[in-house]
């Protein structure tokens, strides 16, 4: 069983940016693959990105593609989303999923996470 909290919402003007945290409990944080996902008002939870075990592999949704980037800290049980150049569009609640799993990284369905934390919003204003 892992808790996961995000923090680090808030709103910015478009073209501005936010460093999202996700704070996970236990000893397993480590061997847990980690995503971002979002859900703007009136849609569907979305896939923003992914970053193994390990940190060397992420992978992330076209529409972030070069403007977001995951990290993570594993001594501090800690998974990042520095987003960049925001859009209006970006405006959402973002979440943050764990996997145990320490094979492959390419996990984009909300369906393949079993830990998921309460969300922190994102407000991008134009």
């Amino acid at each position: 069983q892992v808790q996961l909290v995000e923090s680090g919402g808030g709103l910015v003007q478009a073209g501005g940016s936010l460093r999202l945290s996700c704070a996970a409990s236990g000893r397993t944080f480590s061997s847990y693959t980690m995503g971002w996902f979002r859900q703007a008002p009136g849609k569907e939870r979305e896939f923003v990105a992914v970053i193994s075990w390990s940190g060397r592999n992420t992978y992330y949704a076209d529409s972030v593609k070069g403007r977001f980037t995951s990290s993570r800290d594993n001594a501090k049980n800690t998974v990042y989303l520095q987003m960049n150049s925001l859009k209006p569009e970006d405006t959402a609640v973002y979440y943050c999923a764990a996997k145990p799993t320490m094979t492959g990284y390419y996990y984009t369905g909300s369906k393949e996470y079993n830990y998921w934390g309460q969300g922190t919003q994102v407000t991008v204003s134009s």
